[in-house]
């Protein structure tokens, strides 16, 4: 909510601030090329994400998922010793963190909030517990094996070699997951 008012706010005060000193069509200008740009590459990355929306949709139902989640459960189970136990948790996490793994942020949403949903039903509290805070770390800083969405952007914008990136991710997607796990445990209980 808050942030939505500073928005608003410096949205005022630039159109404002553009009034005043008589660069108005200068701005508008700006604005409608923005939004245009903001279109187009939203339609060049839909062909992209949707493919490989429908590779996790085609994971998920040939129980690849199931199979990853299978996969990992002894790591999950030193992350989430509580959720690993629980069939309907571990698949919901590993569903997330497989489509983190193929670089779908937007599509590993969805089954985070039913990975934490089911974690509030385990835990038998509104209140987060240090097994929802880990998978919102992991979930946001996640380890990216392919990551196809920074790919198909450099693709649509002309990239000679769009998945040259690939070592680069591979080591700060695990950095930042490692950073924040750690941070995660110290802070657990302090909250």
């Amino acid at each position: 909510m808050l942030l939505s008012w500073i928005i608003a706010a410096l949205y005022i005060l630039s159109v404002f601030g553009a009034v005043f000193f008589g660069r108005g069509a200068q701005v508008n200008a700006a604005m409608l090329a923005g939004a245009s740009d903001a279109v187009h590459l939203a339609l060049r990355l839909a062909g992209p994400v949707s493919l490989w929306s429908a590779l996790q949709c085609a994971m998920e139902r040939a129980g690849c998922t199931a199979a990853l989640a299978r996969l990992l459960r002894p790591v999950l189970r030193r992350i989430f010793p509580r959720a690993a136990n629980d069939a309907e948790a571990c698949a919901a996490i590993g569903q997330n963190l497989s489509a983190n793994a193929l670089g779908l942020g937007n599509a590993a949403t969805p089954m985070g909030i039913r990975a934490v949903r089911r974690m509030r039903v385990l835990s038998g509290s509104d209140t987060a517990s240090d097994e929802m805070c880990r998978l919102i770390v992991m979930n946001t800083a996640s380890i990216q094996i392919i990551p196809t969405t920074v790919a198909a952007l450099r693709a649509s914008l002309g990239a000679a070699a769009p998945y040259a990136i690939v070592p680069a991710v591979w080591l700060t997607s695990l950095l930042s997951v490692t950073a924040g796990l750690a941070a995660a445990r110290c802070m657990e209980g302090r909250i």
